[in-house]
């Protein structure tokens, strides 16, 4: 257990203003800060593992931190033989690019890819910067609704986004792989259809890959640009942040083929890098792959915790292990109908921190994201803090 109070910490000191909007620090809770269980923010509450310290701990030794970029490739040979390894694919070294973050890429590429009078296609549920993207450019935003089948297993309804990617206007897809909030990990057949419908109607993909080591174990991740090797208009991001949990280091690693693109954003967003992140993100790579076997399964565990947690204590719920990520989308609905801020009612009623469904765009009516990537005890405490509000409120 770590405390991460007072360290500028968004789980601990910045719940306020990312979740009640909050900016000013006034509002109060029946419970103290100290008292709140988090399982909200997408990181963890595993410490970043020893390796990747030292890797940084080095660069700190060498006591300048001035410009510095990627010049070193065994940066770029730890990011390929780690794609090779994990999804038996890799891309060519001058097709790499870094940035800080996947979300200040998505906000860029909008702006270069994209006209005013354009439209950009998302699936929903969905991440909320795949709308703050757009809305920031001011560009038209079309959503395709994913379609429950009742037990949380969402897939893609194709005749919709085909009508909506077959609008003229549209010339961009945000595409998340795997898929955050449902979970899902798309097949080869469904990462096909998605291309070949882009690819048909001229629309670019930029395609966010950041969970894509975070899977159930057994299961394998497919980078979209695999699934359609010839199609250049894909932009693959990808980053150890999640998997590692070093969100705040804010390095990424963007694919981009098309050599067009590539020299608009070596133009455009010629940037530095941090020193200290480039050498943590290369040891993550290059020496990260049993410590992520270990999490997996300890990530495995708490998933069937919960499931049987939940069908035990709270049966009108809907829950399904997720295919991917360590975030469970599950269905309070039946529950919680009535209550207006579902993260508002588990803070006051639980002293659980939580995100609820308005916070994914649309198709998410009714849903909180629980994060399960903490330690066991502090799971079933937080679970049992959740049930016994929503048993409450029941009756």
């Amino acid at each position: 257990m770590i405390d991460r109070r007072h360290t500028n910490c968004m789980s601990t000191d910045g719940f306020r203003s990312y979740i009640f909007k909050d900016n000013e620090g006034t509002m109060t809770f029946p419970y103290k800060d100290d008292e709140f269980i988090r399982m909200w923010i997408a990181d963890m509450e595993f410490a970043t593992p020893d390796f990747i310290l030292e890797a940084m701990k080095k660069r700190i030794d060498r006591r300048i931190f001035g410009y510095s970029k990627v010049f070193d490739p065994a940066y770029y040979e730890a990011f390929r033989q780690w794609c090779d390894r994990m999804y038996d694919w890799h891309c060519e070294r001058e097709e790499m690019v870094t940035s800080p973050g996947i979300v200040p890429a998505l906000y860029w590429l909008v702006g270069f890819l994209t006209k005013p009078d354009e439209k950009i296609l998302i699936m929903t549920p969905s991440y909320k910067h795949f709308s703050g993207a757009p809305h920031w450019h001011n560009r038209e935003l079309l959503c395709s609704d994913l379609v429950n089948d009742g037990t949380n297993y969402f897939t893609i309804d194709f005749k919709d986004f085909e009508e909506k990617a077959a609008d003229p206007k549209t010339t961009l897809c945000i595409f998340c792989n795997p898929h955050n909030p449902t979970g899902r990990i798309w097949t080869e057949d469904e990462l096909k259809r998605v291309g070949e419908i882009c690819r048909k109607h001229n629309v670019y993909i930029i395609s966010d890959e950041i969970h894509c080591d975070l899977i159930r174990t057994g299961r394998k991740h497919i980078p979209l640009a695999k699934a359609l090797p010839d199609y250049k208009n894909i932009i693959t991001c990808m980053s150890p942040s999640k998997t590692f949990n070093m969100a705040g280091t804010m390095l990424s690693n963007l694919v981009i083929p098309n050599p067009e693109t590539r020299a608009l954003w070596l133009e455009k967003r010629y940037m530095n890098d941090n020193p200290i992140s480039i050498a943590g993100v290369q040891a993550a790579y290059a020496e990260g792959a049993d410590w992520l076997a270990q999490l997996k399964v300890y990530i495995d565990k708490n998933f069937e915790f919960v499931k049987e947690f939940i069908e035990t204590k709270l049966p009108k719920a809907v829950f399904r292990i997720p295919e991917a990520t360590y975030l469970g989308w599950v269905d309070v609905g039946a529950y919680l109908g009535d209550v207006e801020s579902l993260p508002k009612f588990f803070a006051d009623n639980a002293g659980v921190l939580l995100e609820g469904g308005n916070m994914f765009v649309q198709n998410s009516d009714g849903f909180i994201r629980l994060n399960v990537a903490c330690q066991r005890k502090v799971l079933e405490e937080g679970m049992n803090r959740i049930a016994n509000a929503i048993l409450a409120h029941q009756k």
